[in-house]
């Protein structure tokens, strides 16, 4: 089995590919100075093996790494990736008072 991630920044998604076939997606939308990730996605053969947590913590390596934005997680899974993570909170867009 080969695992394979990439950005793929005009579908605006991150995917993970097993052997060639999209087997995990995560969906966002960039706005101004911050990163929407609306949806996680993982095909329901390959649930229950991890592949999701790997590739919101590629996604979130990869916006910390290339850009200065800040994450809005909308999407449940990776609020509570965040919430299993409370080191990456610096990543997270404060919320408005």
């Amino acid at each position: 089995m080969t695992d394979q991630f990439s950005n793929e920044p005009d579908a605006q998604r991150y995917v993970l590919l097993r052997d060639g076939v999209i087997a995990s997606s995560l969906d966002y939308s960039v706005r101004g100075d911050s990163i929407s990730m609306t949806r996680a996605y993982t095909n329901p053969r390959l649930r229950g093996h991890g592949l999701a947590g790997r590739l919101v913590e590629y996604a979130v390596d990869d916006v910390e790494r290339s850009t200065r934005l800040r994450i809005i997680p909308m999407c449940w899974y990776v609020a509570e990736w965040f919430d299993a993570h409370p080191d990456r909170a610096d990543l997270l867009k404060p919320r408005s008072a």
